[in-house]
């Protein structure tokens, strides 16, 4: 039996099925997701729980229960999460917090932690 003829132009058979095999067995690449950051407040005996709660009120953008119950999770425990972010927005958010402390006089602590 006569193969049918060819197209002028297309590969000879044998390359067509090389060019299938190899697109068939071409992998995805894998792409991590970017490693998130906790944003945390740290307990100290002069900055006010008020202005804790202000805090994560303006800049992490927490509801008044929620930032309460955060600001008392850093009372009790010495250490809170504020939120979780990707890397640049965590150290900015960070950043922001204990520049508002200082320029009220507060030695309120804020560091960033991969989660």
């Amino acid at each position: 039996m006569a193969s049918p003829p060819r197209k002028p132009g297309a590969p000879p058979p044998d390359e067509r099925t090389r060019r299938d095999e190899s697109t068939l067995l071409k992998e995805r690449e894998k792409v991590d997701r970017p490693r998130r950051f906790k944003a945390l407040l740290h307990n100290d005996d002069f900055t006010p729980m008020e202005f804790v709660v202000l805090v994560l009120e303006q800049i992490f953008h927490r509801s008044k229960a929620e930032a309460t119950r955060i600001m008392l999770t850093v009372h009790n425990d010495g250490v809170g999460t504020a939120g979780v972010y990707s890397k640049e927005v965590a150290e900015t958010k960070v950043a922001d917090a204990v520049r508002l402390a200082r320029s009220m006089g507060y030695p309120l602590l804020a560091t960033t932690e991969p989660e």
